[in-house]
């Protein structure tokens, strides 16, 4: 009878901190509610090309306001670039002949710099909701979107091309359908690497957010209200002090939207890791620990779990996961005939279009001056993935297998990785100036700033999905330590080390456009190399010369992609695919 009467004082103990968490989870949704409702109106105000601003007041009253509305623009842009993920890279992995053009298209894509879309698409957008500052805003979400989505996409087709063969057999023989088939086996299987690329991706985001709010296409300047536009009002006002206090803003928001979302969601798809034996110490958070202790979740869970079968049996129309009917060898070839030819018509008129617009306007000599340039860039990005390879791949073994280390660590990386580090662009330029170095050489440190951290990213997601199973036997057999990384490490790391090479190489020529050409309070400096030619020629509006910019960008990363990144995809593929 004693025991019985301790228990329901435990139980007691525990209803009030449900309460609490119920309480703290109710009034976080109505405040988050709220911002986006006052944030929205702020988006839709009546605007006007011709008496645009083009700055934003830099009192330090507005900074709040300022980078709610940044955040806004990365959450807005982080869900285009989800659902971009999953309708292309289900598309390129499992169609055989879409893939032989979507993965070169996205290899394109991702080498197209920022400033690229922003000079096709920012008058689109706003004569799309003319009268309204909403197409500025779509512009400006759209070009966070570009710098987002690439890496998530590569991750998630790597995780389904390398998923494994007895989950695809129990696909298809359980008949799940495509949708069940996507929903209970696709995503699960890629959550982990697609939640470590997420955030990478985001501070990938954090990094052009200055070129996304104070825009400055074909001799035309606007600004929008963000953390980005006030540093680079701040950055032509000269005001250092100004600059300072939005970078100790930035680190305050980088850091609260680490501990709020992204912590919470890396220890939540901890519940989709696959392997026989538990690890040591799970990754944990308060916020999770939070929300799971909240009855609201489960309400939510009862309310909408009903529409789940329903929602399958419509997606039903989309066919089953098994092997496609039988088709005959005659059948196939003329298919593939048909799409070859198809595909090859339309990249011969593009490039007959684009030739002969080069030819009427810039010439072809300043094509061989944009592929000097390109040569110079590509010694700088070379340089860049080689440094960050050694430097970064052990650090990041180190981080993905201690899940303490990684705990703590990963705030660190987190703020460091999505710290955009133009803001530290005025500075660097005043140690440039006084010490006489110039940006020929310091432009790979700022290049390196905004590019390095998809390989520690990548091999950290890497490192901490190693099966326990699979370390406890190492442990066990006392391998030596060259061994260990030979026969263990490397191998399994190898996959996803190969996707944040291909997304440093590709961040890296982005980069290339904000850090071959620094400027704080008129002084400006200039390095040689093709994004400052990209640059330059998007601030004038020189369409001929954006182009061949552009297309000699396209050409060295998609020339780099064939020639190394995808014999070691294949390679990942067929050797060291867990």
């Amino acid at each position: 009878m004693s025991l019985l009467r301790t228990f329901p004082g435990r139980g007691a103990l525990a209803r009030p901190q449900r309460g609490v968490a119920d309480v703290a989870v109710l009034f976080g949704a109505a405040a988050l509610l709220w911002l986006l409702v006052r944030l929205a109106h702020g988006a839709t105000v009546p605007w006007d090309e011709a008496s645009a601003p083009s700055t934003v007041s830099t009192e330090p009253a507005e900074l709040p306001y300022y980078a709610a509305r940044s955040v806004l623009r990365m959450f807005a842009a982080l869900a285009m670039s989800v659902v971009f993920t999953f309708v292309y890279a289900i598309a390129a992995a499992r169609l055989r002949r879409a893939e032989k053009v979507l993965l070169p298209v996205l290899d394109i894509l991702q080498s197209v710099p920022v400033l690229g879309f922003l000079s096709v698409t920012i008058t689109g957008f706003i004569a799309l909701f003319p009268g309204s500052q909403l197409g500025l805003e779509c512009a400006s979400v759209f070009a966070i979107f570009t710098s987002q989505a690439w890496n998530m996409t590569f991750a998630f087709y790597h995780s389904l091309v390398s998923q494994p063969r007895d989950l695809d057999e129990a696909a298809r023989s359980l008949r799940l359908s495509r949708w069940q088939r996507f929903w209970r086996v696709d995503v699960p299987g890629g959550m982990i690497g697609l939640v470590w690329n997420g955030m990478m991706s985001f501070g990938g985001g954090w990094f052009f957010l200055v070129a996304s709010e104070a825009l400055s296409v074909n001799n035309r300047f606007y600004a929008l209200p963000g953390i980005g536009s006030y540093v680079a009002t701040a950055t032509d006002e000269g005001r250092l002090d100004r600059v300072l206090l939005a970078v100790v803003a930035m680190i305050v928001l980088v850091a609260g939207v680490n501990v709020l979302f992204w912590r919470p969601l890396t220890a939540w798809a901890e519940r989709f890791r696959v392997e026989e034996s538990e690890a040591a110490e799970a990754p944990r958070s308060s916020t999770l620990a939070v929300l799971r202790r909240s009855h609201l979740p489960a309400l939510l869970g009862r309310v909408f779990g009903p529409l789940v079968y329903p929602l399958d049996r419509a997606m039903t129309v989309f066919g089953r996961a098994e092997r496609p009917l039988w088709i005959s060898e005659g059948r196939r070839r003329a298919g593939d005939l048909v799409f070859a030819v198809v595909v090859f018509a339309l990249i011969g008129y593009g490039v007959v279009r684009m030739v002969s617009f080069i030819a009427d306007t810039a010439g072809f000599g300043e094509v061989v001056h944009a592929l000097l340039l390109g040569l110079v860039t590509f010694g700088r990005v070379l340089v860049l993935v080689v440094v960050a390879t050694l430097v970064w791949v052990p650090v990041g073994v180190w981080i993905g297998l201690n899940p303490r280390v990684s705990r703590l660590a990963q705030p660190v990386v987190q703020v460091l990785a999505s710290f955009p580090a133009n803001f530290l662009f005025p500075l660097v330029t005043g140690v440039l100036v006084a010490t006489g170095i110039g940006l020929d050489w310091g432009g790979i440190l700022l290049m390196s700033l905004g590019a390095q951290w998809y390989v520690l990213f990548n091999v950290i997601a890497g490192a901490s999905a190693i099966p326990n199973d699979l370390r406890e036997a190492s442990a066990s057999l006392r391998l030596p330590r060259a061994l260990w990384w030979r026969k263990l490490v490397l191998p399994a790391i190898f996959p996803s080390y190969v996707t944040g090479g291909i997304t440093a190489a590709g961040g890296a020529w982005n980069a290339s456009i904000v850090a071959e050409i620094v400027s704080y309070h008129g002084i400006t400096l200039t390095a040689t190399g093709l994004g400052a030619y990209i640059k330059d020629a998007t601030g004038t509006g020189d369409g001929a010369r954006i182009l061949i910019g552009v297309t000699v960008m396209s050409l060295f990363v998609v020339g780099l992609n064939r020639l190394l990144w995808q014999p070691l995809y294949a390679l990942a593929e067929r050797r060291f695919s867990l």
